[in-house]
């Protein structure tokens, strides 16, 4: 296989901090991050300013749609943090699939997907406002579907509030043991695979 020339990386994008290189709002931006980007580096599928975790980056403008209109979807898996204990019957009901609003009038049924209760992950950065001796519940839910602010919604379905959201892999990428704000650089071949992209030639 011939190397592209193209370079792709994985970042742990920290709490409060936007998914782009410039914007017109006093933001930090991927730019502040300690680490010297190549140019036309771009970020592929956002995470929200408040959203931590796995954040594709790369010089390749093919990415995008090679993940996002592939006939087969991929998974986003992403441990949150819920206000008050969910039980098991809520749990279910996200399992199944609840009703969201999208839009002004429309509500949109998730799919199905995996959620389960996990201990709090280890070695998460302290955020201001991380009230840990309150009533919480850590989940990790994994879906194949992205819809604007998907998984907030869904804990909203279940009346719980979305206090803190990290997104732990893409398919078989993982943020592993990355600290909030490091950069990996992954080879090509790797890269994809992790993906389950093949055809990207």
């Amino acid at each position: 296989m011939h190397n592209s020339g193209h370079r792709y990386f994985i970042i742990h994008k920290p709490y409060n901090m936007v998914s782009q290189f410039i914007s017109p709002h006093n933001v930090r931006l991927l730019g502040d991050l300690d680490f010297d980007f190549p140019e036309g580096t771009h970020a592929i599928g956002r995470l929200d300013n408040e959203s931590e975790g796995l954040l594709i980056l790369t010089t390749n403008k093919k990415v995008t749609k090679l993940l996002f209109e592939s006939v087969i979807p991929h998974k986003r898996t992403y441990v949150v943090k819920a206000k008050y204990y969910v039980t098991e019957e809520e749990v279910q009901r996200l399992r199944d699939g609840v009703s969201m609003p999208v839009g002004i009038h429309e509500t949109y049924t998730t799919k199905p997907c995996e959620v389960r209760i996990v201990p709090q992950p280890q070695g998460l950065e302290v955020r201001p406002g991380d009230y840990n001796d309150n009533p919480h519940t850590w989940l990790e839910i994994t879906l194949t579907e992205g819809k604007y602010h998907q998984v907030r919604k869904m804990l909203g379905a279940i009346h719980h509030r979305c206090q803190r959201l990290i997104r732990t892999s893409i398919e078989s990428l993982e943020l592993g043991d990355l600290k909030s704000g490091q950069v990996r650089e992954i080879p090509e071949a790797e890269f994809f695979a992790q993906l389950g992209i093949t055809d990207y030639q």
